[in-house]
């Protein structure tokens, strides 16, 4: 097993020396902080005093906002926070500024320093003197930060959601953050109020710190866990990561004159990338080559696995949630294709989605023809199909006949020995069966081995059901079992 820390805190630069010091094997507590932050401060005198109580187990600090990949990883929206970590993997976590509940968990996680020996004062939440307990108190209480402002609320009244959609509607920008934009109280609610200003767009704030219903019910009602969530014209944006991609790559810009947003000291209308005037005729074929490229066409930023905007992942969810098989292009690839599609179409914004070289609109329309059922008639009137999962591909193969074989090659040209002893077995006992080359479609191939659990091939069904492979159908045989396994 790897020794601890020694007593004493250290410092993590990159994620590598993290994942380094967590696989040492010895208990390690994590702690996320921030120079702005005082309960951050205080509390790390706390975790100071634990890690000479405790000198077997890593005490590391993090500060949240230089290492966002850390940060990221371990879904940390506000300081203080810490992590524990046990065998190497996570095994509890903690948020806010709770002197008590660190001493306990830092116990629990790390032990006495020897067996046998009582647990050292730290897990009685002694580790630092009376006044800095008191202080980290205050300002815990200041903060909002206590056990019960953390528990998540079992559900969401009708009163409640009517009360979460009039904030989100009561301003076209709407942040909902810890804090005022005048005095932040975590370092990601005051960098989105940043880049909202650099924008130059009119928003209106909630602080969520101030109303710990609102608070746990926007959690739900927008499954998003943290704060600050930021939403325009009632459409959720994300968080501070999000908001600051999109700044820096001018989409954030783009999104607020799409829909419509009011920027102070700007022209509306005016900035950006302006649209031509017309199309040449190689451009606009271009276009409509693109549009008929698939029965189901996506022009997005980004792309499926890896959407750049919420709007498209929106779009995405909902095209793959009906089952749809489509294609997609990513408009931020190609300056031409972006702009020139807004004047063919007469679409300003992104994402367009097109049904059969028919413009059907943006997100917004869409999730409203999913809601109403429309979206599902509109690919049902135009042909569209659902998209066969492999799994139910697979159980319709295998059900095309009484007795199916997956084999490689065909009956009559096996392309293995294994094959060629089955088929032969079933003839000799003159049984009829289908048979599927799994060497004409991998993913077939690939996803009979999942559904049957059954690595190789040969596979023999019988009415659904898997009989085995070539050892086992040889055995039946000679053992005068296969017929009338293939005949119950």
């Amino acid at each position: 097993m790897g020794g601890g820390g020694g007593g004493s805190v250290k410092d993590v630069k990159s994620k590598g020396e993290l994942d380094s010091l967590r696989q040492s094997g010895a208990p390690v507590i994590l702690h996320f902080w921030a120079s702005w932050c005082e309960a951050s401060k205080h509390m790390d005198q706390v975790f100071s005093h634990l890690s000479t109580d405790f000198p077997n187990a890593h005490f590391l600090r993090v500060e949240a906002e230089e290492q966002p990949q850390i940060s990221e990883e371990y879904s940390v929206s506000s300081v203080p926070f810490f992590v524990f970590f046990k065998d190497g993997k996570v095994v509890d976590k903690l948020e806010g500024a709770d002197p008590s509940s660190l001493a306990n968990k830092v116990a629990k996680v790390a032990g006495s320093i020897n067996p046998g020996e009582a647990a050292a004062p730290a897990s009685l939440g002694m580790a630092a003197g009376p006044t800095v307990l008191e202080t980290v108190q205050d300002l815990a209480k200041e903060n909002g930060s206590s056990q019960i402002g953390n528990q998540v609320q079992p559900g969401l009244s009708d009163t409640l959601k009517t009360r979460l959609q009039q904030l989100i509607d009561s301003h076209p920008v709407m942040l909902f953050m810890k804090g005022s934009p005048e005095e932040p109280k975590c370092g990601f609610s005051r960098k989105v109020v940043d880049i909202l200003k650099d924008e130059r767009v009119k928003f209106g704030t909630f602080d969520i710190l101030s109303d710990n219903e609102i608070r746990e019910g926007f959690k739900k009602f927008s499954n998003w866990p943290t704060f600050p969530q930021i939403y325009c014209k009632g459409e959720l944006l994300g968080g501070c990561d999000i908001a600051i991609a999109m700044h820096e790559s001018g989409e954030l810009k783009e999104v607020f004159r799409d829909h419509g947003v009011d920027v102070s000291g700007t022209e509306q209308g005016t900035g950006g990338i302006s649209a031509p005037s017309g199309l040449s005729t190689n451009l606009a074929s271009r276009m409509q080559s693109l549009i008929n490229s698939s029965p189901v066409m996506l022009f997005m930023k980004g792309k499926p696995d890896e959407p750049k905007c919420g709007f498209s992942h929106k779009v995405v969810e909902i095209l793959e949630h009906e089952k749809v098989d489509f294609k997609s292009f990513d408009v931020l690839s190609d300056d031409e294709v972006r702009q020139g599609l807004k004047v063919f179409s007469n679409w300003s914004s992104y994402p367009q989605l097109y049904i059969k070289g028919e413009l059907i609109g943006g997100s917004d329309i869409l999730l409203e023809m999913q809601k109403s059922g429309e979206l599902k008639r509109v690919l049902a009137e135009k042909g569209i199909t659902k998209k066969e999962s492999i799994e139910d591909l697979v159980r319709s193969l295998i059900s095309s006949s009484p007795v199916m074989l997956f084999m490689k090659g065909t009956p009559d040209a096996p392309r293995c020995g294994f094959s060629s002893k089955v088929v032969n077995a079933l003839r000799e006992e003159g049984a009829t069966f289908g048979s599927f080359d799994i060497l004409t479609d991998e993913e077939v191939r690939q996803g009979l081995k999942v559904f049957s659990n059954w690595p190789t091939f040969p596979q023999l069904y019988y009415k659904g059901e898997l009989i085995g492979g070539c050892d086992i159908v040889l055995e039946l045989r000679n053992n005068g079992e296969l017929k009338a396994t293939l005949s119950e």
